[in-house]
């Protein structure tokens, strides 16, 4: 009986390794590249589309939005995007950076998750929005599916905040802060 038991407690911690992100603090995001779709750029009042490299993230402060294409993972950190809206960051300094992950979508609803990261570059045009359909990003930086993960990176591009799911209150505020800190470091 203690065997079984030690062997499923063994089973579950190795397990859960396996899905642990690679993200490490102080240190810069696994390079990655997003040559299908990518970066939603507004040409005038059109859409296009252009290849993007986690290079393009040093220079700025940067909360990174890593999402798949389902409205349940990106309603998960609406709290934070709102604190963020909320707290009006100097955009010389600061830019939120959005990767929709569509190859993480229901099935049928492709076309939904374009046209809503489409929508939400629209909307929010100063901030950088990444439409990934090949499960890039996700695969090289090893983010658990069907879920979202946020970043928060210095203007040199290293990592200061990591968190995969649902981030509690204290989480949302402990990133407002270190945000705002950051900021004033630039």
């Amino acid at each position: 009986m203690k065997k079984n038991c030690l062997f499923f407690v063994a089973l579950g911690l190795f397990s859960s390794s396996i899905f642990a992100h690679n993200i490490t603090l102080n240190q810069a995001l696994p390079s990655v590249r997003v040559q299908d779709n990518g970066e939603i750029v507004m040409k005038g009042d059109k859409v296009a589309y252009q290849p993007w490299s986690s290079s393009k993230l040093v220079g700025k402060v940067r909360v990174i939005q890593h999402i798949a294409g389902r409205s349940s993972a990106k309603e998960k950190n609406e709290g934070l995007i709102e604190a963020i809206r909320k707290a009006n960051f100097d955009r010389t300094k600061y830019q939120t950076t959005t990767i929709v992950n569509a190859d993480d979508a229901i099935i049928a609803t492709g076309s939904f998750v374009k046209s809503s990261a489409e929508d939400g570059k629209r909307e929010n045009n100063h901030s950088q929005v990444v439409l990934d359909q090949e499960s890039s990003v996700k695969n090289k930086w090893q983010l658990k599916e069907k879920d979202s993960a946020i970043v928060v990176l210095d203007k040199n591009g290293k990592v200061q905040f990591v968190s995969e799911g649902k981030l509690s209150p204290s989480q949302i505020e402990q990133i407002i802060t270190l945000v705002n800190r950051l900021i004033a470091e630039s």
